[in-house]
């Protein structure tokens, strides 16, 4: 027997799992606090002490998922959005340092995509996009049950691709137009103000007005993935992505009003594996012996 830890490093949160190596039962989980405020090297200390704990005698390896870019394989952390100090922090030689363990590190919405692909709603699929809309836009990108990083880590940044260039869709001093100024959470927040909650943004009447740009602004998305990567499925996790699975119908009809007639279509999903953070995270050492 042997098991795999997975952890998910949020800005807010600290989760971290065990899991069976083979059957990826889940075994053990804790959620903590953070604490951010204290920066990426404190936090990564505590990360260590309660990884510590969470180890068991047969665990082979530890899989961590940061948000922001992370560079392989090295695993150095490039920078995160929401822990400061983490720039140049070589994570994966740290953890590997102190734990005694293999450690693999990636962007935590890459470990959202390989848990989807291996056992949710990407399972059996060639190719599958995973996007993350929360705070901000995430992305990965699995073919065959295996991640595709690009020549240093940064592939499935679709955040930061261009949507709408000198565009954005609220007044700022960043006028790239880029994804994440469209369709985040946060972005959401900053084109409907008359929202009270997150909830908002995509149910009940506060923020109906805004809803047709978001379906269409998601289908341009994944139309140009879709010319790129030709995927098998499109999967939306983070509130905002989960909250979009009513209406993925309407984004589809959009997604056919931008592709070239008899372009096969993807399938749109929503995310289908709880803490899908954790369990990514730990499918990135499964292979480890």
């Amino acid at each position: 027997m042997a098991s795999l830890v997975g952890v998910d490093l949020g800005g807010t949160h600290l989760r971290i799992a065990r899991y069976d190596a083979g059957t990826l039962a889940l075994q053990s989980d804790i959620q903590s606090e953070t604490r951010a405020e204290q920066g990426f090297e404190a936090v990564l200390r505590e990360c260590v002490v309660q990884i510590r704990g969470m180890c068991a005698a047969d665990t082979i390896g530890v899989g961590v998922g940061i948000p922001g870019l992370i560079h392989q394989p090295d695993g150095i952390v490039i920078k995160t959005p929401n822990i400061p100090d983490s720039e140049g922090v070589h994570a994966k030689k740290i953890l590997e340092t102190e734990l005694s363990l293999p450690v693999a590190v990636q962007n935590d919405a890459n470990c959202f995509t390989l848990a989807e692909a291996v056992m949710g709603a990407g399972k059996g699929k060639h190719i599958v996009i995973g996007i993350t809309m929360g705070t901000g836009v995430g992305g990965g990108i699995v073919v065959d049950g295996r991640l595709f990083n690009g020549s240093h880590g940064f592939a499935g940044e679709f955040g930061h691709m261009l949507l709408q260039p000198g565009k954005p869709p609220f007044k700022t001093s960043d006028s790239r137009g880029e994804v994440e100024q469209f369709i985040s959470g946060t972005a959401m927040g900053r084109r409907c103000v008359e929202a009270t909650h997150p909830g908002d943004y995509l149910d009940g009447e506060v923020c109906e007005w805004m809803r047709p740009d978001i379906f269409r602004e998601v289908a341009w998305l994944c139309t140009s993935l879709l010319y790129v990567l030709d995927p098998d499925v499109i999967v939306f996790g983070g509130s905002a992505g989960a909250s979009l699975k009513p209406h993925l119908p309407s984004v589809m009809e959009e997604l056919k009003r931008w592709t070239l007639p008899d372009t096969p279509l993807p399938e749109l999903a929503a995310c289908m594996v709880k803490d899908a953070g954790t369990m990514g995270a730990a499918l990135l050492v499964r292979a480890v012996k």
